[in-house]
Formats: C-alpha cells, sequence, structure tokens
C-alpha cells in the first residue's frame, strides 16, 4: 500500500506535468488566437506550476516523522505551503484583473474560432485532473492536496469563463471582441474566490478550530464499545498535517480504582487508534461518575 508521502509526492508531480503543458498550450494559443482570456489562463496555469511545486516540497517535509524537537511531527508546515499557495492564487488572479481592465480601452482583435476546441479540451482535461487530486487528497487527509485539487478545478472554470467569452465574441462579431477581456476579468474574481475557500480551512487548522464534528460523533460513538467507558465529557480534536491528534475526558465509574479506571482508558487509546482513519494519537483523562454527577447538580 502506498504512503501518504508517496501519494503526495506522485499527485503534486502529475499536477506540474499537466500545468506545464497546459500553459504552454494556453499560451501559444491564446497569442495566435488573439485571445487575452487564454493568455491569463495561460498565467494561471503558470503560477500553479510554481504552486505544485510547493505543494509536493510542503508535503514531503509535513511527513516527516516526529523527533526529539518536534514530538507533534511536522505537519503544521502543511497549512503553512498552503497559505503561500493561496499567495500565488492572489498574485495571479491580481496580474488578470489589471491587464483585463487595461485591455478593454484598446482595440481588440476577434478571437480565432479554433481557440474555442482548444480550451474544450483543457476545461474537460482540468476538471478531471480535479476529480483525480481530490480523490487522493481524501485518501490521505490533505489540505495542501486538497488545495492543489482546487487550482485544477479554478483552472477549469476560468477556462469556461474564456470559452464564453470568446464565443460571445466570435458569435456576435465587430463590438463584442470585449467580450473575451470581460470573461478573464471574471475569472479573476473566480480565482481569488476560490483562494479564499483554500485559505478558510487552512488558517482553522492551524488555528485549531473545531470544526470536526463528524469525527467527533464517530468518538463518542465508537467509545461506547469500549468495556468500562460510560460516556464522554469533553472531546477535542486537533488536526495537524495529515493527522489528528484527540483528547478525551472519560468518565467511568468512579468506584474503581485508579489502575482499573488507567485501563479503561488505555484500552479507549487503543480502540480509537485502530478503528478511527488518521487518528496519530489519543490521550484521555478519566473521571468518576459521582463526580461529574455533583459537578452537573452544582451548575443547575
Amino acid at each position: 500500500m502506498e504512503s501518504a508521502r508517496t501519494v503526495a509526492t506522485r499527485s503534486a508531480l502529475f499536477g506540474i506535468i499537466v500545468n506545464f503543458f497546459l500553459a504552454v498550450i494556453k499560451g501559444v494559443t491564446g497569442v495566435l488566437g488573439n485571445s487575452y482570456a487564454l493568455i491569463a489562463d495561460a498565467i494561471e496555469s503558470t503560477t500553479d506550476i510554481f504552486a505544485s511545486l510547493l505543494v509536493m516540497v510542503g508535503l514531503r517535509y509535513s511527513t516527516k516523522p516526529a523527533d526529539e524537537n518536534h514530538p507533534y511531527g511536522h505537519g503544521r508546515a502543511e497549512p503553512l505551503f498552503t497559505f503561500i499557495v493561496v499567495g500565488f492564487l492572489v498574485v495571479s488572479a491580481t496580474i488578470i484583473a489589471f491587464q483585463s481592465i487595461i485591455n478593454l480601452n484598446k482595440p481588440q482583435e476577434t478571437p480565432e474560432l479554433y481557440t474555442l476546441f482548444v480550451l474544450g479540451g483543457i476545461i474537460l482535461i482540468k476538471e478531471l485532473s480535479y476529480r483525480y487530486i481530490k480523490f487522493k487528497s481524501k485518501k490521505i487527509n490533505s489540505s495542501a492536496l486538497e488545495a492543489e485539487a482546487w487550482h485544477h478545478r479554478s483552472d477549469a472554470i476560468s477556462s469556461l469563463f474564456a470559452f464564453v467569452g470568446i464565443l460571445i465574441a466570435i458569435t456576435f462579431g465587430k463590438g463584442f471582441e470585449i467580450a473575451d477581456d470581460i470573461a478573464a476579468l471574471f475569472a479573476s474574481f473566480f480565482i481569488l474566490y476560490n483562494a479564499y475557500k483554500i485559505f478558510r480551512p487552512a488558517l482553522g487548522e492551524i488555528m485549531d478550530e473545531q470544526i470536526f464534528h463528524e469525527i467527533e460523533a464517530e468518538v463518542r460513538s465508537k467509545s461506547q464499545n469500549v468495556e468500562g467507558v460510560i460516556d464522554i465529557e469533553k472531546c477535542v480534536i486537533r488536526k495537524v498535517g495529515m493527522h489528528y491528534f484527540i483528547d478525551l475526558h472519560v468518565i467511568v465509574d468512579g468506584n474503581l480504582s485508579v489502575a482499573e479506571g488507567h485501563l479503561i482508558g488505555h484500552h479507549l487509546e487503543e480502540y480509537l487508534f485502530e478503528n478511527i482513519t488518521e487518528v496519530q494519537e489519543v490521550l484521555t483523562h478519566v473521571e468518576p461518575n459521582f463526580w461529574i454527577d455533583e459537578n452537573a447538580l452544582k451548575n443547575k
């Protein structure tokens, strides 16, 4: 079975190769076919090459095992590299928007018909690339690889904008040449929107935001399968890189000895570690049930 490191590296390398060839095709077709929307698309694909390189470097570093100086591993590097990728998206969107606005005030030539066929192929390739990388990101639980997937999706949709703009320019002819540049401008706004969608979960990850409600529900449910566990009082989940760290307050019979309560907590840790995907560590704090009941009464 492939390791998360291998899956991440191969997926990022796939993105680099796809973006390189598409950037060349878009750039050449855009210049020869009189389409700034295609040239703008080529600019985005070029920045995506560097972004994919950063993703690959970041994923290789973040999957390094824990050491003496990094007892929780190196997973925090993953959202940091995601922030850099977002920066690339913002820069490319800004360049595209700026040049589109300038072009609106210049006389334009109608794009060539064959640019539509090129764009059609590009949209298909990019959407398939998105689905492939998205599948891989879910497989290894990687936010950086998910950002890489959204790069492909944003590229597919910006290419769709370009397709619509060129189609309008060709269909309606003289006076509608600027539709191509308007399409590029709309694409830049969509790139910014996707940049935010990538940035937001990465920020939540690095701030330890409690957003893993499905995993929490799974932890609480599976905990009932461990003998001696009465209930779970608190469940705090952190995501570090591709793995989860879980802190639990476990309620047990208050008449048990310290050793017996500790053993239940230990069994729970092992059970959750074995039965929930991508759990790196489970830390349990044992609470006696009568202590919980007394505090519940005081708070009423």
